[in-house]
């Protein structure tokens, strides 16, 4: 009999079977597939995000969509300095990039993998693979977990299999007495099928402002104009933080871009007078203004009412409002979306509210614990959802010996 199971070859699986096997315990961590850790093989295209250069929990917290004041309580316990002390005292050092994701300098995911299979090794963490949990009961000295052709009993049990797009798949957790939180997609790119702003696809933008149409839900950063629709950390970020609203309203939705999140209105207003009025010979077309790309200026141009033969002198009253109002606040109808397979994220899962923040133990069944992805918590893209792989799955690894 082992003495704490894993369920769960990820992140948090591996985190939390390696801190419950350091104080001596007997542990198994079993993973469905044939392969462990594939999510962090894939993280920041090959690289792995480990996490975020935000060592302030108060700032930290506000990047996760939901669970926010649930891990405020995780982070204090082990928070983003732990996760560096961690992984560089067993020789993986990590690097900050300009926008805050910390990265190995090896700029390889397989130094992550390699350091966590290590250390599973080095502590004796028994791993199975191809070991799909059927269900698991509770008995009276711990549980049983049921895979296709056998089954084994357990002292505590730490969950951790990650999110999933389908309510059915977390079945054995609410058997158990749990309640799920309807899963939703998180993270995902917008879908503008009917929309020319397409055919701009390849053009990026630094620093936008994007907001949904008839909510307070908006985002700042770059965007990327895709061959199907807007794409890029702006978007991305957005669509965590709007996940529940677009999955009712079917992604069928309008978001208002400001193209440079700088932009005043009236000061806007003015800089075109002026423009007009020092350069009324030139022709709208030939000349982008305020740092837009020229093909979207001309773009934004064309849907103003103003042709490629327009000077400013000629520019009426309207086709200036309707420029600006397409510089300022550009109306684009979303129609479904585009999710990363192979990086999904998803918003739902264990409701925190039956989960003990300072221990990550079922307030319901006592040796039960969880951790990762598997929990109604999820942050935005930069790092963040590992960090809370980590840190959740080394509280659940510690307390679940105790």
């Amino acid at each position: 009999m082992y003495t704490i199971g894993v369920i769960g070859g990820g992140a948090a699986g591996f985190f939390a079977a390696i801190q419950a096997a350091s104080s001596g315990h007997k542990v198994i961590l079993l993973e469905k597939t044939s392969k462990v850790l594939s999510k962090v093989k894939v993280s920041g295209g090959g690289r792995c995000n480990v996490t975020h250069d935000c060592k302030v929990v108060s700032k930290l917290i506000k990047f996760y969509p939901r669970g926010e004041k649930f891990l405020k309580k995780v982070f204090l316990q082990f928070s983003v300095e732990d996760t560096l002390k961690w992984f560089s005292s067993r020789g993986v050092e990590l690097k900050v990039e300009s926008d805050g994701r910390m990265f190995p300098v090896s700029d390889s995911s397989q130094t992550v993998i390699d350091v966590l299979v290590r250390e599973a090794e080095k502590v004796g963490v028994t791993i199975r693979f191809n070991a799909a949990v059927q269900k698991v009961t509770k008995e009276n000295m711990g549980f049983n977990v049921h895979l296709i052709h056998e089954h084994f009993g357990v002292d505590k049990l730490i969950i951790t299999t990650g999110g999933s797009p389908k309510i059915e798949n977390y079945g054995w957790i609410q058997s158990l007495g749990h309640h799920i939180v309807p899963p939703v997609p998180s993270l995902f790119t917008f879908n503008t099928p009917n929309e020319p702003l397409t055919e701009l696809q390849g053009i990026a933008l630094a620093d936008t402002y994007i907001r949904l149409e008839g909510t307070k839900l908006s985002y700042e950063g770059p965007l990327l104009i895709t061959h199907w629709g807007l794409s890029g950390p702006a978007v991305l970020k957005l669509s965590a933080f709007g996940a529940k609203w677009l999955h009712d309203v079917h992604y069928k939705a309008n978001a208002h871009i400001r193209w440079n999140k700088g932009f005043e209105e009236e000061q806007l207003r003015k800089d075109l007078v002026q423009y007009k009025s020092l350069h009324p010979k030139r022709k709208v077309h030939s000349h982008p203004l305020f740092g837009i790309p020229q093909r979207l200026w001309i773009y934004l141009a064309e849907v103003s009412e103003i042709n490629s033969e327009s000077c400013w002198m000629n520019i009426s009253k309207r086709q200036n409002n309707k420029l600006l109002e397409n510089l300022f606040r550009f109306t684009i109808g979303i129609h479904g979306k585009t999710t990363f397979k192979e990086e999904f994220v998803t918003a739902g899962g264990v409701d925190l509210e039956e989960i003990n923040p300072q221990t990550m133990e079922s307030r319901l069944i006592p040796g039960l614990y969880f951790a990762g992805e598997v929990i109604n918590v999820d942050g935005i893209t930069g790092g963040f959802n590992f960090q809370a792989a980590w840190s959740t799955g080394f509280l659940a690894g510690i307390n679940a010996t105790k």
